[in-house]
């Protein structure tokens, strides 16, 4: 509790009839609002740094159903995988970009919600994963969908 100095009179009593004691002190009546404003400060800082997480969104292709089509079954999804060496191989079957690209045109014309299953080595390069979900989007086929193993319970390499 906080004391302060003042109202001291001959004697030590208050003004009022009440002893303050040997020191002459009398508790402060007034609400401390420093606690209040560290807490408001911490939230609000929590809220600068939050707020611009919240704000972003990851802009996903849902699949829509509806009951008319819920009996119809989508069309199979094509496997577009990289070796380390960067080869492609569309469906287990070895393809260079030109045969891939027109591959890729014919079953979106065919097909225009196949999905692509991309299954690439962990030595490519990001900017390559990035060419082939071009030369997808480019043939008609925005459905990309990315292959990983389950995490082994080794070290991590």
């Amino acid at each position: 509790m906080a004391f302060g100095r003042g109202g001291l009179t001959a004697g030590g009593a208050v003004p009022g009839g009440r002893s303050t004691g040997a020191g002459g002190q009398r508790p402060l009546c007034d609400i401390n609002v420093t606690p209040l404003v560290d807490v408001m400060l911490v939230l609000v800082v929590i809220f600068i740094v939050t707020a611009p997480l919240m704000a972003t969104a990851i802009r996903v292709d849902l699949p829509r159903a509806d009951a008319g089509r819920a009996a119809t079954r989508a069309a199979r999804p094509v496997r577009l995988s990289v070796d380390a060496r960067s080869a492609l191989f569309l469906d287990d079957q070895p393809v260079d970009e030109a045969m891939l690209s027109a591959r890729l045109a014919a079953l979106a014309a065919t097909a225009p919600d196949t999905e692509v299953e991309l299954r690439a080595d962990r030595a490519i390069p990001y900017g390559r994963i990035v060419e082939l979900m071009g030369i997808a989007g480019r043939a008609g086929l925005t459905r990309i969908g990315f292959v990983a193993d389950a995490p082994t319970a080794g070290p991590a390499r």
